[in-house]
């Protein structure tokens, strides 16, 4: 690792660093500590990804559950740990704010209103689940059932959108300031990652489900299991080839180092896996292959990023660096300290949770 961080600033001539004002830095094992958070920010938002990843799976799927005893196991699924997962994603938002705040205000002002709508879905999905089980009637299930189904949805399509604008480029000048329109952010590219993500999600989902159910669910769930991995390696397929023609910047550091071309090539043997997992039904091996995808896509992102958090795709003086954007070395190490100590916790705590929790899903009278 240390050696491929090392690489990857050979890429960038003297004058290039110049540009990012780099002062010298402490370093712990070797690597700066603006590198230690962003790979720390890397871990959070992989492990939202993979942890809230099927929980918004399998809240898109929900409305193709037909039954009210299929659609309650499904939501019992992840009734104890979805918003044990949201936790990453809550440390992940604070983490950057407190290690690169000037990343942190920029993507909020650009993305403001996409973000709105995130906070709008999360709030829905949140109260769909709580409320839904409140009262008896038909209308009222079905009300909160369509409201959690459509906002998980609607979260999936937000995170793909802005991770796909994020890929591209920003409208931003020399001073970091947007000068882009609302429908700069529904380019085909963005929607094209933002249903890549959706399809990655519901896949997922699937295959934590057929861990959790059994009977006519589980038998149902395999037909879904077996159409979302299509959809999927159809998306996947599209992105790959898309991000070739249309994102070439974010192959530089595999021309430049054929060697990491081992990464993009072991992603797509893990999908492939995915595939024969649900042929021969080991669903949880394929849950497994499922979630290092998400982690190999995100750090594919990273590494087509690094050493910047935000491109700009009017002016490369636009772009903001890790360097540029961090906060003092002071503040950085006296975090690095609290998160060396707090993520093995949240790690911990989130192990803790699923092994509780493990085994099939059965109903009882305090169920969802």
């Amino acid at each position: 690792m240390i050696e491929w961080l090392n690489s990857v600033r050979e890429l960038f001539n003297h004058s290039t660093i110049q540009s990012f004002k780099i002062k010298p830095m402490d370093t712990v094992l070797g690597i700066d500590l603006p590198t230690w958070w962003f790979l720390l920010i890397g871990a959070l938002i992989s492990g939202y990804g993979i942890l809230d990843g099927f929980d918004l799976g399998a809240g898109a799927l929900h409305l193709f559950f037909r039954k009210e005893q299929s659609r309650r196991i499904a939501l019992n699924a992840i009734g104890p740990v979805w918003d044990g997962n949201e936790v990453w994603l809550v440390i992940g938002a604070g983490a950057l704010f407190a290690a690169f705040p000037l990343v942190y205000g920029t993507i909020l002002s650009v993305f403001y209103l996409p973000f709105i709508l995130f906070l709008v879905a999360l709030i829905f999905r949140a109260i769909s689940i709580e409320f839904r089980s409140k009262e008896p009637m038909h209308w009222w299930h079905q009300l909160w059932d369509v409201s959690y189904c459509v906002s998980s949805i609607v979260i999936s399509l937000l995170l793909g959108l802005v991770l796909g604008n994020l890929i591209q480029g920003l409208p931003l000048t020399a001073k970091h300031e947007f000068v882009g329109r609302l429908r700069d952010f529904f380019n085909p590219y963005a929607g094209l990652i933002a249903i890549t993500v959706l399809s990655l999600f519901m896949m997922h989902g699937a295959m934590y489900l057929l861990m959790k159910t059994e009977d006519r669910l589980y038998a149902r769930l395999t037909i879904i299991a077996n159409n979302t991995s299509k959809f999927f390696i159809l998306c996947f397929i599209a992105t790959s080839n898309a991000t070739l023609i249309y994102v070439p910047h974010m192959t530089r550091i595999f021309k430049a180092h054929p060697e990491l071309f081992v990464l993009p090539m072991g992603a797509v043997l893990i999908v492939l896996n995915i595939r024969r997992s649900i042929e021969k039904r080991q669903y949880r091996r394929g849950f497994i292959s499922s979630s290092i995808t998400t982690a190999l896509l995100l750090i594919l992102f990273a590494m087509g990023l690094y050493p910047n958090l935000v491109l700009s795709n009017m002016d490369p003086k636009g772009n903001i660096s890790i360097y540029e954007a961090a906060s003092s070395d002071n503040s950085l190490r006296t975090m690095l300290l609290f998160a060396a100590i707090g993520m093995p916790l949240v790690a911990t705590y989130t192990v803790f949770m699923f092994w509780t929790f493990r085994g099939k899903v059965k109903l009882e009278e305090h169920s969802y």
